[in-house]
């Protein structure tokens, strides 16, 4: 019923880009985020993740290595930072980007938190890229959500990791596989939304 949020609430108002995937991601997910995500930041698309270690951590740090912007939605409170590692890069979300929470100042991270911001970064996108889930993945809550009216993408990966079961069966279900940033332009400027 409430968002708290510290940062330019402007960003809102730009196109969006969720970007999601493992925590604990291979180097395969590092290096196709290192070649699709600084040309789609660079072309003004705020890139939207949860502040989570891996996959989310690296979103973020594209978008400010490359001028661009980018939203945090986290499961605690802003008050609190979880992971404890990413304190320093939610403050400076907070003071030059947007953090947001629907907890709380002080509120602590429960596991059903980080599932139920989820809902909150699908309603604040357009499209949704998954880079790196395994079959049982939160990514994939992410992307179920968006399925009603959201472009859902997904980078294809090697068909025996692990990491990759869940993007390869996005696919397979009608997600538009991601070979390079063109493709992500393409889909952001097909507006889907009502």
């Amino acid at each position: 019923m409430v968002l708290y949020f510290q940062g330019r609430l402007d960003l809102v108002a730009r196109p969006q880009l969720a970007v999601v995937g493992s925590r604990h991601p291979t180097t395969y997910a590092f290096t196709a985020m290192r070649q699709l995500l600084p040309a789609v930041s660079r072309q003004g698309v705020c890139l939207i993740s949860g502040l989570a270690q891996g996959v989310d951590t690296l979103a973020h740090q594209v978008a400010l290595a490359h001028g661009g912007a980018t939203i945090a939605v986290v499961g605690t409170g802003l008050g609190r930072c979880y992971p404890a590692q990413n304190r320093a890069l939610m403050d400076q979300l907070s003071q030059t980007q947007l953090v947001v929470s629907e907890y709380p100042w002080n509120a602590k991270g429960a596991k059903h938190h980080f599932v139920e911001r989820n809902r909150i970064i699908s309603g604040l996108c357009q499209s949704v890229l998954v880079v790196e889930a395994a079959h049982h993945s939160g990514s994939l809550i992410t992307a179920k959500t968006l399925q009603e009216n959201r472009n859902v993408l997904a980078v294809p990966g090697n068909i025996d990791g692990q990491n990759s079961v869940g993007t390869n069966e996005l696919i397979l279900a009608g997600a538009k596989p991601i070979l390079n940033s063109e493709y992500i332009m393409e889909e952001l400027l097909v507006d889907k939304r009502p």
